[in-house]
């Protein structure tokens, strides 16, 4: 049993970093922030397939919790401590956690290729909706003038994440059949 767990941890953390590093090749940049990357989200939506949510969650939040460190002083931009306790979960901390439940919403599916695409989908739009709400709540003020702030975040987040999303899809369903077949998960 303790071997099993410590087993879990270890790829965990392995995902962790392996999802870091891919969030440092950026295909496309926005101009305040958010990227499409080479499939940074795919090591954490392993792991939830792989483990299930409990480890999925975890792994995401630590994740998360990691890239705030690294990327701290977009939380100082923040004018308030509410926002930047906003800008740490919406951001960071839950936008990656969120990646641990596409096990939940892959769930039903008549086949794997199908479950972890539809997994996949709906936490990119779950990360989707904490920037939605991040880019209202927190940085509304970049909106231009006579933009309602919703259809500039809108505009803005989804302008990225949408792309993200796809590409995470299409890799993670890449990733989960050779996964599936050459290392089967210890639970």
């Amino acid at each position: 049993m303790k071997t099993v767990k410590t087993m879990t941890l270890v790829e965990c953390a392995l995902m962790i970093a392996m999802s870091t590093a891919l969030g440092y090749i950026p295909i496309f940049e926005m101009p305040f922030g958010g990227s499409i990357t080479l499939c940074s989200m795919v090591p954490l939506i392993v792991v939830s397939f792989r483990h299930g949510a409990k480890w999925g969650l975890f792994t995401g939040a630590v994740h998360g919790f990691l890239q705030m460190i690294l990327g701290m002083k977009n939380i100082f931009y923040c004018t308030t401590v509410i926002a930047m306790i906003g800008c740490a979960l919406l951001d960071y901390i839950l936008a990656f956690a969120v990646m641990g439940l596409a096990c939940v919403f892959g769930k039903g599916f008549p086949n794997r290729s199908l479950s972890v695409a539809a997994g996949s989908v709906a936490v990119g739009l779950l990360k989707l909706l904490c920037s939605f709400l991040s880019g209202i709540l927190i940085w509304g003020g970049y909106a231009p003038e006579g933009m309602p702030v919703w259809i500039y975040s809108l505009q803005y987040n989804a302008g990225y994440m949408l792309p993200e999303t796809v590409l995470t899809a299409i890799a993670a369903v890449a990733v989960m059949k050779v996964a599936d077949k050459r290392f089967p998960a210890v639970n």
